[in-house]
């Protein structure tokens, strides 16, 4: 028998591992299998080249839990170790400068395992013991037990073992019980070692027999060996794909389709990425692409090698180019990296591109569940968006598709404004903004459908990247005044008739929760409606892209700004103000007076007042300015209240307010229940 310590410079290493690891500690079992992985590779490798004769006989590996015992064993058919080799790969750790390795890496547990050559070494993460007992394929080899407890001390001895290969027991410590449970292995098992390439048994499987779930008398093989990804696209029809999908993604709607990753220069890198459907922003989920090497799981953190915007599609990634850290649960960062992702940023780009070009009619078929990748690709990508710009669509709200060059040479005519800048007219939402589609529809305009939720963003950012270009909301503004096509203003009221009719609609304006209304008068034609409701395009915009943009919070707070437009073009409009007048006039009569007085009064001050400095006006003329602005203001109080009062008594202003807000959605509960009875009073 030897015994020995474990060729390290401090006795610290395995509370070490144990302290820094123990959040990662399930990796122990990837560690255990990959290891036996290797081995097996190894001799088949050496069975092709012809340096081992023997019949390589079953090399599946077995995984077996005996809970009495408390052990977990995995045993491979592989190389197995000699004394000598156990001495030159488990005793002497690939290691020096103890103490400065613990400082260097004191608060990163993910920087242990692995890179230090000390895969083997995660078993004593959850391990009080750890026995491995080995015999090499080697002609003559003896088989072998190495010991150890935890501590740098180690034995090795003679053991007695019929075939070649490696059984490593790890006797699970007290606080780690749950790795002796067999749902525990099994989903461990699930999730690293899946579609590793070597056969994994644990257990056997089982069938319904005698209305009960039975072991047979065959192994419970865990894993797909020869995965999807590993086999030539050539050789693979639609249904692989799906049925692939499926497996990953069980409860997963089927995808819109998949792009299959096939390189080897300057890197080796295989793989397929699926775009899944997205039923709503709940299945904006990232960390559904899993990341393999050699077909052994890494991660599902994938945001270091795929592009950010493809982090939102699912499928599977598998290089062993990709630079990996000693626990190879996280990425480094280095040039192969981002190789990679503009690798992956091309040829996703190319497929699109491709499909785009051979299928247009399935491709507009798919468009409106694809464009959240794309949009988020070109949002935060400028190479992506030149390399989509040409395979992006637009819709109408006729449900009508165009390339971005289409579109423009549709609409250049008929929607470039005055000044020279192409306008963009777009709806949120087909039924919601009716009226005001079919009203730009009236004049000959194209309006699109912005229903996606990165619709906004992609606006704001095309309107920088395209020159004289503006996205305008179909209900930002009354039709007329939506592309401004000259100068000529249409004056058919003073100045007085405005502000009454202002005031008439605005004292019936209902109060609303974070909501602010001011009122216009335009003349908008004979055909128009008397009254429309509209939201300023900035303010819009930048409560919606408060909804993205973190620092943008406090548009989220701000009210809705609407502005409600008269038509005093219209007949209803008109009678209101003729009503109005003749019913005001004799109450209105001594206010105006007084107001017309006053401000002659002020006019006359100001003038006395405008040659003195401030010093030189005494306190008296102060008073006196003030008290007459504050008479003025009294006043137009008063002729506001008697033009409230008169509109509170008819029936037709707070119908025509009612129209335009049941217009846009905004009437509601009580108030509308009170607009079904006067429309019906009013027909009646």
């Amino acid at each position: 028998m030897k015994k020995g310590n474990i060729g390290v410079t401090t006795e610290n290493i395995f509370p070490v591992i144990k302290k820094f690891l123990y959040s990662d500690n399930e990796i122990f079992l990837r560690e255990m299998i990959s290891n036996a992985v290797d081995a097996t590779q190894k001799l088949r490798t050496l069975a092709e080249r012809g340096d081992f004769k023997g019949e390589l006989g079953d090399l599946t590996i077995h995984v077996a839990l005996d809970e009495k015992k408390k052990t977990l064993t995995i045993s491979d058919r592989g190389i197995g170790m000699t004394a000598e080799e156990i001495d030159k790969y488990i005793n002497q750790i690939a290691f020096s400068g103890v103490n400065d390795f613990l400082e260097k890496y004191k608060d990163n547990a993910g920087n242990i395992i692995g890179h230090f050559g000390l895969g083997f070494y995660s078993a004593f993460m959850v391990s009080d013991k750890v026995e491995i007992i080995t015999k090499s394929y080697q002609e003559g080899a003896q088989a072998v037990k190495w010991s150890c407890d935890g501590s740098p001390e180690f034995t090795l001895d003679d053991a007695d073992k019929e075939d070649r290969g490696t059984d490593i027991v790890l006797h699970i410590g007290d606080d780690f019980k749950e790795y002796l449970e067999k749902n525990r292995i099994q989903s461990l098992l699930s999730k690293y070692c899946k579609f590793m390439s070597v056969k994994i048994a644990f257990g056997k499987r089982q069938e319904w027999k005698d209305g009960k779930m039975q072991d047979t008398d065959d192994d419970n093989i865990i894993n797909d060996i020869e995965p999807l990804w590993t086999k030539a696209p050539s050789t693979l029809k639609d249904e692989d794909y799906k049925s692939f999908y499926r497996t990953l993604y069980p409860m997963q709607d089927e995808p819109l389709f998949w792009i299959h990753l096939n390189v080897d220069y300057p890197f080796n890198l295989t793989g397929i990425l699926y775009f899944p459907r997205i039923q709503s922003s709940v299945d904006l989920q990232k960390n559904k692409i899993q990341l393999y090497c050699n077909q052994v799981f890494v991660t599902d953190q994938v945001e270091g090698i795929v592009p950010e915007f493809l982090t939102l599609l699912h499928g599977v990634i598998d290089s062993p180019d990709i630079p990996l850290n000693v626990s190879r649960s996280y990425l480094q960062s280095d040039a192969n990296v981002k190789k990679i992702s503009t690798y992956i940023t091309k040829k996703v780009a190319d497929r699109l591109n491709s499909i785009f070009k051979e299928n247009r009619k399935e491709y507009e078929e798919k468009w409106d569940d694809l464009k959240i990748f794309i949009h988020y690709g070109m949002l935060s990508q400028d190479d992506f968006y030149d390399r989509a710009k040409d395979f992006a669509l637009v819709k109408d709200v006729d449900g009508k598709y165009f390339t971005f060059d289409e579109y423009k040479t549709l609409i250049k005519e008929n929607q470039t404004d005055k000044d020279g800048t192409l306008v963009y007219l777009y709806a949120n939402s087909s039924e919601n903004e009716y009226s005001y589609i079919e009203s730009a529809k009236a004049k000959g305009y194209s309006v699109l459908l912005f229903d996606g939720q990165l619709d906004t963003p992609m606006a704001s950012m095309l309107e920088q990247k395209w020159e004289k270009t503006r996205f305008v909301r179909v209900d930002s503004d009354v039709t007329e005044r939506l592309i401004v096509k000259s100068d000529d203003k249409k004056v058919d009221l003073n100045d007085q008739e405005k502000d009454t009719l202002t005031e008439v609609f605005r004292s019936q304006l209902p109060k609303m929760d974070k909501v602010e209304f001011n009122v216009e008068v335009q003349s908008l034609g004979d055909d128009s409606a008397p009254a429309v409701i509209t939201q300023s395009e900035y303010m819009r915009r930048m409560k919606d892209m408060s909804r993205y943009q973190s620092g943008m919070g406090f548009y989220a707070q701000m009210p809705d700004m609407y502005s409600v437009v008269l038509n005093s073009n219209h007949r209803l409009v008109k009678d209101v103000l003729d009503n109005c007048n003749e019913n005001t006039k004799e109450a209105l009569a001594p206010v105006l007076s007084e107001i017309k007085g006053q401000e002659a009064r002020l006019a006359a001050i100001k003038q006395q007042q405008k040659d003195k400095k401030p010093e030189e006006i005494t306190q008296e003329e102060k008073d006196d300015k003030l008290n007459t602005e504050k008479a003025i203001d009294d006043e137009k109080a008063k002729r506001r209240q008697i033009i409230a009062d008169y509109a509170k008594g008819n029936d037709i202003v707070r119908q025509i307010l009612d129209l335009a807000l049941l217009q846009n959605g905004m009437l509601r509960g009580a108030a509308l229940d009170e607009f079904i009875k006067r429309s019906a009073k009013l027909i009646g």
